[in-house]
């Protein structure tokens, strides 16, 4: 396993995102284990890779979304800790179209919101949706990067490598305000409880509590505060290039998706039945 975390420290110094990094080294940590220690992952060949794969998705019953990280995380480990390329491509799944996000209401999300009576949940639930942020960046936010001055945040290496600056909402003062005053972080604007970061399964745990006591009947994950934040956004009559600026979206495609959700488009549209 030490070579997993000689992995770790290789993807921190090239500036991969926290979660990437987390979420690769866990994939290889599983897979290996899929394997047993008899059989460690960088004395099999291209073949015996590819059938471990095909063995274990089944096996552990992968998403397609699963199985697609669990290949790259194998993929990046051979080519730089060995300088090894192999070919996954009897393994990777075939492409899906898309499914539309399930979009959480306003009444929905301020449900979510006022069910946390624990400040530090309630500041980072918040902050979520207030700045359409993904767990990894919340988890990554430091004291320093928020600009109270110029009433900013500035998101640090973020997916893709980027930066991006995103203003800070007024209504989201009062409840900063109220967690660090009661907390008081130094360095990591959320720390955990013995580590100087929150961890994403602690943040995902809070999350599902809050949507249990706000009684969400929708399935949703804590990645849909931020398409509600998009989706908010674009009903509120935002333009969709400033949506993809603030989301931090490298391709406008992908903004694009929240204009077949968005009630601003659905609700203009008549029906026929109108013209009866």
């Amino acid at each position: 396993m030490q070579t997993f975390y000689d992995f770790k420290k290789l993807l921190t110094i090239k500036r991969y995102a926290h979660n990437t990094i987390e979420s690769y080294a866990g994939h290889l940590i599983a897979f290996q284990k899929f394997l047993g220690m008899d059989r460690p992952l960088d004395g099999l060949d291209n073949y015996q890779v590819n059938d471990a794969i095909s063995k274990v998705v089944p096996h552990k019953n992968l998403a397609l979304g699963t199985q697609k990280q669990l290949i790259g995380a194998i993929k990046l480990y051979f080519k730089e800790m060995h300088n090894r390329e192999y070919d996954f491509s009897k393994v990777y799944p075939r492409s899906t179209p898309q499914p539309l996000p399930t979009v959480l209401s306003t009444v929905e999300v301020k449900a979510i919101l006022n069910s946390c009576m624990n400040k530090k949940h309630k500041a980072m639930l918040t902050f979520i949706y207030g700045l359409g942020l993904r767990s990894g960046e919340l988890i990554a936010l430091k004291i320093t990067d928020i600009d109270k001055q110029r009433q900013q945040v500035h998101i640090k290496n973020s997916k893709n490598g980027k930066d991006r600056i995103l203003p800070l909402p007024a209504s989201l003062k009062p409840v900063l305000k109220a967690y660090y005053l009661e907390y008081k972080p130094k360095e990591y604007l959320f720390e955990g409880q013995n580590k100087p970061q929150y961890s994403p399964q602690s943040l995902r745990k809070v999350f599902h509590i809050a949507c249990k006591k706000a009684k969400i009947k929708k399935y949703v994950t804590l990645h849909s505060l931020r398409h509600a934040y998009a989706t908010h956004l674009m009903d509120s009559g935002t333009d969709v290039r400033i949506i993809k600026e603030l989301l931090g979206h490298t391709n406008l495609k992908t903004t694009l998706i929240y204009t077949h959700v968005t009630t601003r488009t659905m609700q203009n549209v008549a029906s026929p039945l109108d013209f009866l």
